[in-house]
Formats: structure tokens, sequence, C-alpha cells
């Protein structure tokens, strides 16, 4: 698995986006924005699509049939795909397959299989009361 490196400014602009704006200014418009999913602690993932990030926790398997995995597409077995849930509102929650380790399941989905992933994800509603 290759890590990729992340500068304090690009970490201050996705999870902080109001805070990088005040020290950088605005985000030239000619780039887009990041679009990935990556792993976090505890086996979670994160989905970053420009400024909203959701969190994936992973789901105890049960049963014993192979699984579809919701990014590119591919039937895996349960030692290959994990499931997770992904809170996206107040008692509002979408369940998503995807292969193990996300690696490859990202190379062949490219970026509109990672487009469509986030389309169906985002946005996700504010849980909290303000």
């Amino acid at each position: 698995m290759s890590e990729k490196a992340h500068t304090a400014a690009e970490l201050l602009r996705e999870l902080f986006p109001e805070s990088y704006r005040e020290i950088f200014g605005e985000r030239p418009l000619n780039t887009p924005p990041t679009l990935g999913l990556y792993p976090v602690a505890d086996g979670r993932l994160a989905l970053v699509h420009g400024n909203q990030l959701a969190e994936f926790t992973p789901i105890a398997p049960k049963g014993s049939t192979a699984l579809h995995c919701d990014l590119c597409h591919h039937t895996r077995s349960r030692s290959e795909a994990q499931m997770y849930r992904v809170v996206v509102g107040s008692r509002r929650t979408r369940y998503v397959t995807l292969c193990t380790p996300t690696e490859g399941c990202q190379q062949r989905a490219g970026e509109r299989g990672l487009e469509a992933l986030a389309d169906h994800i985002f946005p996700i509603e504010n849980i909290y009361a303000e």
C-alpha cells in the first residue's frame, strides 16, 4: 500500500475549508475538488469530495454469500469484500460494499466510479443541532 503525503495546506483545505480560506484565500477555480477514498483508523474509510467528508464504518461479516462491490461492480467472496455503514443524516444510514483492499478497486472504478459513489453518499445532513 503506497502512502500519499499531504501538505499542511492541503489537509487544512480539506478538513477545515473556512480556516483555509481565511489563511490562504479562495482556491483557484481551475483546480478540481479533491476526490478520494482513504483508509483511516480502526479499519474505517474516509470518502473525501471537495470540502465534504463521509466516514465508512466496517460492519462485522455475517453469512457466507458473495458480495457485489458498489465501487468497481465486481462480485467478491466474503474474504475479499467488506460492508460499511455511512451515516448520512439523523436516523438515515447508507450501506456500501467495497473490495478489500480498496486501492485496486479504486483503480478499476476510476474517476467516474468514485464520482458515482460520492453522488450516492453526499450531501450529508448536519446531524447535530446548531
